[in-house]
């Protein structure tokens, strides 16, 4: 009997058959990560070898790092903050424009660094409270809240960079259209083409930016936090797990299962990388931060990062925090919203991690 009689007497029709989606998705499913994080491992040794692991799936950093070459671009005085823009060398013959927002009267003492990262948007405008002309916004801030100006409002410095194919670093050909369409889907093809990932592009710019703001005699250089929603929380998450500096991380709108979120859906280019189902979970990246504070947002109506997945996450992350003896530095804010910053719990807590007392 031919094929397609059998398909049509088991009650199946070609198009179900050939749908590729049920291959994927048993593929995925039979997936067992190789570096994942189960109670009773050393956490020392497992933690040390995937973060080795990690820099290589993300198509490994520099050897040598280049000359910073810092040039301040403008600086503006506002009624509660200073407002600098800074452009620094990242990788060799790329550059990288960031935001600089430093309290008033910042030089009087040194003051702890917040890296603050915007998600998908118009870029670091938008979590500072400009429009994507650079003019000041008078409308509503969106899911960003404009959390970096709430920082530096309670007395950090923030640092405020342009994540690679946002706002003034798209492609030329994408400025004519909205200001929220980025360029990533383009340069993280390029870069997957050359070896490299576009987000380990971005962890490793964020870390010289860190290296730039810890030069400036405004900044405690060892006081150091990050921030990041969505994408943002992405880079938040793998460059705190892999720069031992930053002393206490927010993660809003990301921190979930790849099977609850990256999975489900076509996302933005910028979330794949290549083996990485193979190697560990995202809460065991996570979980490279510990023993460091780490607090998670999630929003219970978030579609992108669901709170299922979120939960089954911050599980897994209660396991490696208390192998590490650190679960007292490990929080969750589950609130009411959607795939937006909440920050009901994360400025608080910001300030008790890097300063218990931030004075005018």
């Amino acid at each position: 009997m031919p094929d397609n009689e059998n398909n049509f007497l088991s009650g199946k029709t070609e198009v179900e058959t050939w749908n590729p989606k049920l291959y994927l998705d048993q593929l995925t499913e039979n997936i067992q990560p190789q570096s994942a994080f189960y109670p009773g491992m050393d956490w020392d040794d497992w933690s040390a070898e995937l973060a080795e692991r990690m820099v290589s799936l993300l198509g490994g950093f520099p050897e040598h790092s280049s000359f910073l070459d810092p040039v301040i671009l403008e600086r503006t005085e506002l009624d509660d903050h200073i407002r600098e823009r800074v452009e620094i060398t990242t990788y060799e013959g790329l550059r990288m424009p960031m935001y600089l927002l430093l309290p008033l009267r910042s030089y009087e003492r040194p003051r702890p660094i917040v890296i603050a990262l915007h998600g998908h948007g118009y870029g670091s405008r938008e979590i500072i409270g400009l429009e994507p002309d650079g003019s000041e916004r008078t409308g509503q801030p969106g899911l960003h809240k404009d959390f970096a100006l709430e920082l530096v409002r309670r007395g950090f410095i923030v640092v405020a960079p342009e994540l690679l194919g946002f706002g003034d670093r798209r492609l030329r050909e994408d400025f004519t259209a909205d200001p929220k369409k980025s360029s990533c889907h383009y340069i993280a093809l390029r870069l997957l083409m050359a070896g490299g990932t576009l987000a380990g592009y971005r962890i490793y710019e964020m870390i010289r930016a860190l290296d730039y703001v810890q030069t400036r005699e405004e900044a405690d250089p060892v006081r150091i936090g990050c921030m990041g929603i969505s994408g943002g929380g992405m880079i938040a998450s793998m460059m705190s797990a892999l720069d031992e500096r930053i002393g206490a991380t927010v993660i809003s709108g990301y921190a979930n299962t790849f099977e609850d979120s990256i999975l489900t859906r076509s996302h933005c280019l910028d979330n794949y990388i290549p083996g990485i189902l193979r190697e560990a979970r995202m809460a065991d990246f996570i979980g490279l931060i510990a023993p460091r504070p780490l607090l998670l947002e999630a929003g219970i109506e978030d579609r992108v990062f669901p709170l299922i997945g979120a939960k089954r996450a911050y599980t897994i992350l209660e396991q490696i925090y208390e192998a590490a003896s650190a679960k007292e530095s490990l929080k969750a804010d589950f609130f009411d919203g959607g795939h937006e910053i909440s920050g009901r719990m994360a400025y608080d807590w910001l300030e008790e991690q890097l300063s218990s007392k931030l004075q005018d």
